[in-house]
């Protein structure tokens, strides 16, 4: 039980105080050690492919054993609060909330360049020269799939890991852990283009066979929550059933099909990634045009699914 109310607390955490930038945050030293490893193995490895392999067991072990260093040298009472800041940090839902109203604020001032430039931080597509209605769409479609990445998914690990207990390890923090290290790794190397094609095609595989179980059950859990704030949930189950292979990503398509299917609006479609155009499917049916309030609801789907997801897990485990 203190687990589940050390998960409570960290969800709490990220709500109210969400993503400092002058805190220390494990998510940034992974991306350091991600940059770090891939130079050393770009210089000294022959096969990228393997290196990639070798990039994903280095960040993933080093991050774990500096975890486990903490937990044998932490007195108990200090480690539990290292456990709920861990905790609260593999959660993005305020610092997401934030990133997609700084777009929404700059698009309602007119000002469009710094609004492509701000989704420019968000998303690997190439924003230059985007218009007003592709960086509402670029926006919506990051919170949509964050909601799985970024709350959803490391919510349901810490979950599953509360049911593993090990001397004073807590496991709802390691698989956490485990997660974002191979949502970062994914997020930095795992794209389909130069030069990451062979170095980051096993982080890109294994965040997808992460994400596999989330992003389905999370589907499920935001269309509950456009139930409850009363969207189309009709037309998002429709268009999760028909939509959700409409995406390059095994997974994407069905948090983003919701997403369109209860807002009425059309995602997907061609993209520009460094500078090579990449041909994709639509999401859903374009039964109106884009408006700065899809950014509100899809933020509002967003919390209202991961407290559907919290409170469901804590029911859950409690009866396990």
């Amino acid at each position: 039980m203190r687990l589940l109310v050390d998960i409570g607390i960290a969800v709490l955490l990220d709500w109210l105080v969400g993503d400092p930038p002058n805190w220390p945050h494990p998510v940034r030293f992974i991306g350091w050690l991600i940059s770090t490893f891939e130079k050393q193995i770009r210089r000294f490895s022959s096969n990228l492919y393997i290196g990639g392999f070798v990039l994903m067991i280095l960040t993933v072990s080093s991050v774990v054993a500096l975890y486990a260093l903490a937990v044998s040298v932490c007195h108990p009472y200090f480690l539990r609060i290292l456990n709920i800041y861990l905790l609260y940090t593999c959660l993005a839902c305020k610092c997401l909330k934030d990133e997609a109203f700084k777009v929404k604020n700059l698009i309602q001032k007119n000002q469009v360049e710094a609004s492509r430039k701000e989704l420019s931080y968000l998303v690997g597509r190439d924003t230059e020269t985007l218009t007003v209605e592709q960086v509402l769409r670029g926006i919506i479609e990051t919170v949509s799939e964050n909601t799985v990445d970024g709350i959803l998914a490391p919510l349901f690990y810490m979950l599953v890991g509360s049911l593993f207990v090990y001397n004073n390890i807590s496991f709802a923090v390691v698989f956490a852990l485990i997660y974002k290290s191979v949502n970062t790794l994914d997020s930095m190397v795992g794209y389909v283009q130069a030069p990451y094609k062979e170095i980051g095609m096993i982080s890109a595989k294994t965040d997808d066979l992460l994400n596999f179980i989330p992003a389905r059950i999370g589907a499920i859990f935001m269309l509950m929550a456009g139930a409850v704030l009363k969207l189309n949930f009709k037309n998002g189950l429709n268009v999760m059933m028909r939509d959700h292979r409409n995406h390059k990503s095994p997974n994407c398509g069905y948090p983003e099909s919701v997403t369109a299917g209860l807002l009425d609006i059309q995602l997907g479609g061609t993209n520009v990634y460094f500078g090579e155009t990449v041909y994709k499917p639509t999401i859903g049916d374009k039964l109106r045009d884009f408006d700065v309030v899809d950014i509100d609801k899809s933020v509002k789907v967003m919390y209202v699914s991961e407290s559907i997801l919290l409170l469901l897990g804590i029911l859950l485990t409690v009866l396990v």
